[in-house]
């Protein structure tokens, strides 16, 4: 008797999305549905590890670089697959998510690279999932154009040599798609995104003189991105392109993940492009972790944590370290500043503070580094052009005075800067307006002249819980507690209301947003991601 045909992948619970039949073809969900029964079973496993690995952080309060892998980092012959072309000079790199304004915006900016991003600055609504797909595809047959219906402003690409290279940033391993299930199971996000993309793509990329060039995010392990490779490996010979096309650029942001950096770029060497240090989910890391590990480990406001802060120096100084040593591009953080229109000195202010970021980065040796507007790229351009004039990079830049202890990297108490009553209130206020466009669908979403996304709302929360849990007191004499907690939410709840009109606030998600993040940042028992309960409440 043979043995039963694999029941076929459904799409549950999803309304008709218009021309969704050019992504979510037969052959491109079989070959989603073979990524899942082939890989999930180790994904769980590794999601398991998470867990057991955060308890015993829990039980020592401290991180140390793996004995298990010193042979690795001992091994000074060992490099990274060499750069394509078309990601060698990585100097400016833009954020956003892929709705079709963005995508044509981002890849028109001026950058070298567009993340074009499906996880943090997207929220996973069917039609974000599935559109999004659909743009990139109508990118690279220059079948794209889009008409804002307010202004009636019209959007079109520039040539193809003028355009971004895109990298794709499908969803971390912690998220499943609600829509999609291979023999009754949710399928995780990240084959979803990475599947799609990969199936429909890679050929096509390769056409342009380009490949399927991936950001990994939320990466915890050397193992975790053992099975990306593996995942990597399979693909290229399921849809015939030659090993080595992929190219992944793994984000170092968590804890974790910066005792493991060579570890991570060993295990894909064959498939690296490089690494990068992303800011907010490494403090969000950093708080979940080390929630146990008493008042040495509790964060001031977030914005007094700046890339300058001893424990943030170490981080960042030895990812610069790592990647030149291994042939791969040092990729800096993101300047998240949105000017403004109407007011011209806060945008001299701001300006002149991302051109102190770029040039910090640039002279401390990192390859390139992000920003979220059109309007910064020239700025983060002139500080790597001052540093690299003609050179793609400068990756032979060693940075070997660069020393890094395994406790530099969690001297949290080395920053000279505390808790204040201003920072909880507004943890608060991005909180809520944060969520609240979540759930609208908005994963990047412009707040008090801040590009914020799924990282800021992680970081707000985790600070909340982590200052009432510690009995923070303020330098106004009160103490953070669920109560004041409460009654800062509930004063902004108010002010939002009072801002926008009845009619506007009643037609949003501000009541819902605003309890979302009150349970998140009061429930004894702390969520691993804030983005897993708000899922469940997310329509569409």
């Amino acid at each position: 008797m043979s043995a039963p045909a694999p029941s076929p992948l459904a799409i549950v619970d999803a309304a008709p999305l218009p021309r969704q039949e050019e992504v979510l073809t037969d052959a491109a969900l079989a070959f989603v549905a073979e990524l899942h029964r082939r890989f999930s079973p180790r994904r769980a496993e590794l999601l398991a590890r998470r867990a057991e690995r955060r308890a015993e952080i829990a039980r020592t309060s401290t991180l140390d670089f793996l004995p298990e892998t010193a042979a690795i980092r001992a091994d000074d012959s060992w490099r990274v697959a060499p750069s394509p072309a078309a990601l060698n000079d990585r100097r400016v790199e833009i954020t956003g998510p892929t709705d079709r304004k963005m995508t044509i915006n981002a890849l028109n900016s001026g950058a070298k690279v567009w993340l074009a991003d499906f996880e943090d600055a997207s929220a996973p609504t069917w039609e974000n999932v599935v559109l999004g797909q659909l743009n990139l595809i109508d990118a690279y047959t220059r079948n794209i154009d889009f008409t804002d219906s307010g202004s009636g402003k019209s959007y079109a690409l520039r040539p193809a040599g003028e355009l971004a290279t895109v990298v794709m940033r499908p969803r971390g391993w912690h998220l499943d798609e609600r829509h999609v299930e291979v023999d009754g199971e949710q399928v995780p996000g990240a084959f979803v995104d990475f599947g799609l993309y990969f199936f429909h793509n890679a050929k096509r990329l390769l056409d342009l003189g380009k490949g399927p060039y991936f950001y990994l995010p939320k990466t915890e392990s050397y193992l975790e991105a053992r099975l990306w490779n593996d995942v990597f490996v399979f693909a290229q010979d399921y849809v015939g392109v030659p090993q080595g096309t992929v190219r992944a650029t793994v984000l170092i942001e968590t804890i974790t993940a910066a005792y493991e950096m060579e570890e991570i770029l060993y295990e894909l060497r064959d498939h690296a492009s490089g690494l990068n240090a992303g800011r907010w989910d490494y403090l969000f890391s950093i708080v979940k972790n080390f929630r146990d590990g008493g008042p040495r480990f509790v964060l001031p406001d977030r914005n007094a944590v700046t890339m300058t802060a001893p424990f943030m120096r170490a981080y960042t100084e030895l990812l610069v370290r790592t990647c030149h040593k291994r042939g791969a591009h040092a990729i800096g953080g993101m300047a998240a500043f949105i000017p403004s229109r109407r007011d011209p000195e806060v945008n001299k202010v701001a300006f002149e503070k991302v051109r102190a970021d770029k040039d910090r980065e640039a002279d401390d040796g990192f390859d390139g580094s992000w920003v979220a507007h059109p309007d910064l790229v020239p700025i983060a351009m002139e500080s790597f052009d001052r540093v690299l004039g003609d050179k793609p990079n400068q990756k032979d830049r060693l940075r070997e005075d660069v020393r890094v202890e395994a406790a530099d990297l969690i001297a949290v108490d080395s920053l000279d800067a505390k808790p204040t009553y201003p920072g909880l209130v507004n943890a608060v206020q991005v909180g809520i307006r944060y969520i609240e466009a979540w759930l609208r669908g908005l994963g990047a979403v412009a707040i008090f002249n801040l590009m914020e996304d799924a990282a800021t709302a992680e970081i707000s929360r985790s600070q909340i819980w982590q200052w009432i849990n510690a009995g923070v007191e303020f330098e106004n004499g009160e103490k953070a507690t669920p109560e004041l907690a409460r009654e800062i939410a509930a004063e902004e709840l108010g002010a939002i209301r009072k801002e926008i009109g009845e009619e506007a606030f009643a037609a949003g998600h501000w009541q819902q947003a605003h309890d979302l993040l009150l349970t998140v940042a009061l429930d004894d028992d702390y969520a691993d991601f804030l983005t897993l309960p708000a899922y469940r409440q997310l329509r569409g």
